[in-house]
């Protein structure tokens, strides 16, 4: 099959031939017929986490058809229209047991743990637990940008921020994640006020619900800017970028009792970010995490998709063939990385 492959962390990664996977006997081989270009995916190639080997394929929000099934396998069979997490949960450890897939302990992830979707077929897991179907009449591109980026911001928005209609939310960094995220809570009934750099990026979040918007290089505070918006501070604020400043403007941006949901993953290995703590300690604030979401907690959400009530379609805003991917992993790591959703299709 072709793939991206790279030696080096960031060095450029290249489209070469390598073997086709083999399913385990849990787990299945997917046709990849789209895969999301996600910051995540970035980080990987920059060597911030550790799961990776080199030399290593990247992608992990895909969507496709199973080619082949393990021997264990009983609900799915070849030439099922399927997505996944980008959590593949082992489906028998105490996390997984409590129903907490999105945290299992021993769960492996494509494009990290294994080599990933930027190919035209991937190995997943423990596939009985993992894969999800996808309904009739949905893109595969659409379906591959809810495995990481609308998935994630749909639990971080509804599960763990426990958004409410009225409520003030703000979202900084308006890429795949937090666009999501603007589209979520804006559905949810709340207020968004939407923080990002590139006037690109406000301006999709408007069209997606944003009731008010920052430009973070247009401000000296963001954190002053966002409370001045919404009358002291929002009632939930994420963070979906994933750097030391939109962190720290996340919490600096709420009201008393607000809640702080960290989205993007942060460069640094030791988690060295100036949150500021005792703020958080006076106001009461809620400083959680949010790391994906189980593939058994999917149907809510499927079904607001469904009924038009979210439109995860729109979030693409540009299809890419694999020759394209490398350089446009690359440039993920600059501050006009673009907004919206990037889809590779390996098999154009």
């Amino acid at each position: 099959m072709r793939a991206v492959v790279f030696e080096r962390y960031g060095e450029p990664a290249e489209v070469r031939e390598v073997a086709d996977p083999e399913p385990a006997e849990h787990g299945v081989v997917v046709r990849v017929e789209a895969t999301g270009l996600c910051r995540s995916d970035w980080h990987g190639w920059q060597g911030h986490d550790p799961d990776i080997t080199l030399p290593h394929v990247p992608g992990h929000e895909l969507a496709g058809t199973v080619e082949a099934v393990g021997a264990r396998v009983t609900r799915w069979r070849a030439g099922d229209r399927v997505t996944v997490p980008f959590v593949c949960a082992c489906g028998s450890c105490p996390a997984c047991a409590a129903g907490d897939q999105q945290v299992c302990e021993r769960q492996t992830q494509p494009g990290f743990t294994h080599w990933g979707s930027f190919a035209q077929y991937v190995a997943l897991d423990h596939a009985d637990v993992n894969l999800v179907a996808v309904p009739d009449g949905m893109s595969f591109a659409t379906a591959a940008s809810l495995g990481c980026r609308f998935a994630t911001a749909y639990r971080a928005v509804v599960q763990r921020g426990r958004v409410a209609a009225g409520e003030w939310v703000a979202v900084h960094g308006c890429g795949g994640v937090g666009l999501s995220a603007v589209m979520i809570a804006a559905a949810a009934g709340a207020r968004v006020v939407a923080v990002d750099v590139s006037p690109g990026a406000l301006d999709l979040a408007r069209r997606f619900g944003a009731a008010e918007c920052v430009d973070a290089a247009a401000v000296t505070d963001t954190a002053e800017a966002v409370r001045d918006l919404t009358g002291g501070g929002a009632h939930l604020s994420l963070d979906a970028l994933g750097a030391p400043v939109t962190c720290a403007a996340s919490v600096g941006g709420l009201r008393r009792r607000g809640r702080h949901v960290q989205v993007g993953l942060l460069p640094s290995p030791t988690g060295a970010t100036p949150v500021p703590m005792a703020r958080a300690i006076a106001l009461e604030l809620e400083l959680l995490g949010s790391h994906g979401m189980a593939a058994h907690t999917y149907p809510p959400m499927l079904e607001l998709v469904r009924a038009g009530v979210l439109r995860p379609d729109l979030l693409v805003t540009s299809t890419l063939a694999l020759d394209a991917a490398p350089p446009a992993l690359a440039a993920l790591g600059g501050a006009a990385a673009g907004a919206g959703v990037t889809v590779i299709e390996p098999w154009s």
